[in-house]
């Protein structure tokens, strides 16, 4: 496998550098992160650069490209100190060209390169998480209408998407699950932010659904699909995460080495210091490994190959590998890590909530472990 860029790609990453180090993002970043706002104007700048567009089809004036030109782009933003987690809904065309109405794709669409926040999907509830057996949310049919009735929890972006997809039983047979895309402006609807330990630059809500009034046009995919298509379209979710922990930790890498090289302590460098050469060779370890993993199911992806277990493996592995690095990173810069506004402490945080967000470890876990079985039942 060779994962160097081809021209096209290289020119793409180096317009997204060229834009990371054109002004000073971080204090933005941080600006963004005590508020908990959404980093719009970043988010436009690198969709005026083609982010947005880059598994979006050409029939749909994308790119069309795949998996491995994200994951480049993921790295230049990440080690740049981009927060790319805001990002995961960005590149995700395929599930509404291939589920949506005209009338939803058209909805979704016009948000190309706005850089704006359109559309989320809403499963979890307060006793429904990795398991979906006891989902409450329910809709029922009456008068040519559909009513939504439920709760949703720890929704990301539900704060500001105009769009959610959410899931629901039928009242009528339990058994059935069905998506239904829901113009959050509807009457009925109720959201009460949730405050988070980290990723606070999206937002993260509970959402109520009271006798919301929709139309059978708002069917999204096929009734008694929605189990179905919210697990064909969890990958890239976690493909995508794995790459945010990935570039975060190299952004705390450098900073850290950076640094190692200037602070002296006892007359020289405390990167001449064993004991943190040590911490850089673990990183560079962790680095690597992930690195190499990415890219590797990056061009499995491209060509047709990818494992059932291999997202999962990657988010699980990636969160961890990447809390290791940063908090060697932590360690190595000390007091200047610890006090003020480094940015290595919003990626501590950060990185603590992605062992949580897109499917907990445990199921991340279960999930790589029955993929690496798979080829062995006899």
């Amino acid at each position: 496998m060779d994962f160097s860029l081809t021209e096209d790609q290289q020119l793409m990453v180096d317009g997204f550098t060229e834009l990371m180090n054109s002004e000073a993002w971080e204090k933005y970043f941080h600006e963004c992160d005590e508020n908990s706002e959404y980093p719009e104007r970043w988010v436009k700048a690198i969709c005026d650069l083609g982010f947005d567009r880059i598994l979006l089809p050409e029939e749909y004036d994308g790119l069309g490209l795949g998996w491995q030109t994200l994951a480049a782009a993921y790295e230049a933003l990440g080690r740049a100190g981009g927060p790319t987690h805001v990002l995961y809904q960005l590149p995700g065309w395929d599930t509404v060209i291939r589920e949506g109405t005209e009338e939803q794709k058209k909805d979704i669409l016009k948000f190309v390169g706005s850089g704006k926040q359109m559309l989320n999907y809403a499963m979890t509830e307060p006793s429904a998480g990795s398991s979906w057996d006891d989902m409450s949310t329910t809709y029922s049919r009456k008068g040519g209408k559909v009513y939504l009735n439920g709760h949703k929890t720890f929704i990301t972006s539900s704060m500001k998407v105009p769009y959610l997809v959410v899931m629901a039983r039928d009242a009528d047979n339990m058994g059935t699950y069905t998506e239904w895309f829901v113009d959050m402006s509807l009457p009925g609807i109720t959201k009460e932010p949730l405050h988070k330990l980290g990723l606070r630059m999206d937002s993260c809500a509970d959402i109520y659904f009271d006798n919301v009034e929709l139309r059978e046009e708002d069917l999204f995919g096929t009734e008694g699909n929605g189990f179905k298509r919210g697990v064909k379209d969890f990958d890239l979710e976690r493909f995508e995460v794995a790459m945010t922990n990935y570039g975060t930790a190299y952004c705390a890498f450098e900073d850290a080495a950076k640094y190692a090289n200037q602070r002296v302590q006892g007359g020289e460098a405390i990167a001449r210091k064993q004991l943190i050469q040590l911490k850089f060779a673990d990183m560079k370890v962790d680095i690597t490994n992930m690195r190499n993993m990415l890219y590797e199911i990056a061009w499995k992806a491209d060509n047709d190959q990818l494992g059932r277990g291999d997202c999962s493996m990657a988010k699980y592995y990636c969160s961890h590998a990447a809390a290791r690095v940063v908090d060697n990173a932590l360690q190595t810069l000390a007091g200047v890590g610890v006090t003020g506004e480094h940015r290595v402490q919003r990626f501590y945080r950060d990185l603590r909530v992605d062992r949580v967000s897109g499917g907990t470890d445990e199921m991340m876990i279960l999930a790589a472990g029955r993929g690496a079985l798979r080829d062995y039942r006899s």
